[in-house]
């Protein structure tokens, strides 16, 4: 049996009617760039974005017609939002079509299926560790426009600076932060059906960001999500590594819970801005880690104050020391508070993230002491577990 190529993908897919039963799928362009890798094929169909479940029924008969090729295992499928006319991409030059993402599909996590968090503590520790990792901690909020992700890779960058190992994973499927935050924009590599992570400021990445252009909104349904989320945790090299930061979704859906009864997490720390909308949302985040036994290693607490630039003036625009008055009347730990600045926002945008870029920075090391309170927690959780952690030694 000869190796799967593009080509046969293709002609397959020629057989599949596009919407409206008019021309065929790839005479219409709606098939983005193909991956094989290990029989499994991928590939998206582009459609109107408000037609995506009508057209649902097309994306069962494009991926049965591909996997009715022989030396076909599996295909994943997805349907991706057309651009609607006049929308200008971010960047000035154009961009390559849309490519899905490169890995093989693998059936979704049970807790897919689960209703509730009932048995979550026989779940935790029955939870398969992954192979290199020796702690996965999770930095989550229950809204987003908190500043989740830009504190998620500072964490990390500190935590490096610590001089652990370490890995952060971009889990946000539907709004991918990592690749514009270390400002990378190269694909992963595949061996077989294990993905080459990715390498910003010596760490280790993955994002779904890589492997689906910046303007393409995914319309995938949650199995497919929880999928995506597994894969790039369980079949990406990330070995070794001391830490992975797992850089959560926004919220506390079904693909945040799933993480959190599927992943082994070493704890996880909460991201809030100080005003009482964002802390409500905080406590929804917060109690879903706890009812399923994951270790709550903090708050921090973002666009703390702002601090004017000319005249030296702080206005405390989303009020102040909400966070931390939080975390003291729930008896979690405080990690601390980061101002609302410039410098900040800026280098994050520009692919340089403080911590990497201006390390002797204030605001640099208000995130290395964060990461260094994490990094004991980290250790007090696993010795209050019972499991032997590396002495961490913070000079």
């Amino acid at each position: 049996m000869g190796e799967i190529t593009k080509q046969q993908i293709l002609d397959a897919l020629k057989k599949v009617k596009g919407p409206d039963v008019e021309g065929d799928l790839v005479s219409l362009g709606l098939v983005s760039d193909v991956f094989i890798t290990d029989g499994k094929v991928m590939f998206s169909i582009t459609v109107p974005a408000n037609r995506a479940e009508e057209l649902e029924p097309l994306r069962q008969a494009a991926q049965k017609m591909v996997e009715s090729i022989d030396g076909v295992e599996k295909a994943m499928v997805a349907l991706t939002a057309e651009r609607k006319a006049g929308d200008a991409p971010t960047h000035a030059t154009a961009r390559p079509a849309p490519r899905p993402a490169q890995m093989g599909d693998v059936p979704p996590p049970m807790a897919a299926q689960a209703g509730g968090a009932a048995g979550a503590g026989a779940q935790q520790s029955q939870k398969p560790d992954v192979e290199g990792i020796t702690s996965i901690i999770a930095v989550a909020s229950g809204k987003g426009g908190v500043g989740k992700s830009t504190t998620s890779v500072n964490l990390a960058l500190g935590l490096q600076a610590l001089g652990m190992r370490v890995g952060i994973l971009d889990a946000d499927i539907y709004g991918p932060s990592m690749p514009r935050l270390l400002g990378i924009t190269d694909k992963p590599e595949a061996k077989g059906r294990v993905l080459t992570p990715l390498e910003g400021f010596g760490l280790k990445v993955m994002s779904m960001g890589f492997l689906v252009e910046e303007e393409t909104p995914m319309i995938w349904r949650g199995p497919m999500v929880i999928s995506a989320l597994t894969q790039m945790l369980r079949e990406v090299d990330w070995a070794p590594l001391d830490v992975l930061v797992v850089d959560m979704p926004p919220g506390t859906g079904d693909a945040q819970l799933t993480m959190a009864q599927q992943v082994p997490l070493a704890g996880a720390v909460i991201v809030s801005t100080p005003q009482d909308l964002a802390l409500i949302d905080a406590r929804k985040g917060l109690n879903m880690f706890r009812k399923v036994d994951v270790p709550i290693l903090g708050i921090i607490e973002n666009m703390s104050t702002f601090i004017c630039p000319k005249c030296g003036e702080r206005s405390d625009i989303f009020g102040h020391g909400g966070a931390q008055e939080e975390a003291e009347r729930l008896g979690i730990p405080f990690l601390g508070a980061i101002p609302l600045h410039m410098d900040i926002r800026k280098n994050a945008d520009g692919g340089t993230p403080i911590v990497a870029s201006h390390s002797d920075s204030e605001h640099a090391e208000i995130y290395k002491a964060i990461a260094a309170q994490v990094a004991l927690r980290i250790e007090q959780e696993k010795e209050l577990a019972g499991e032997t952690a590396p002495k961490i030694v913070i000079e």
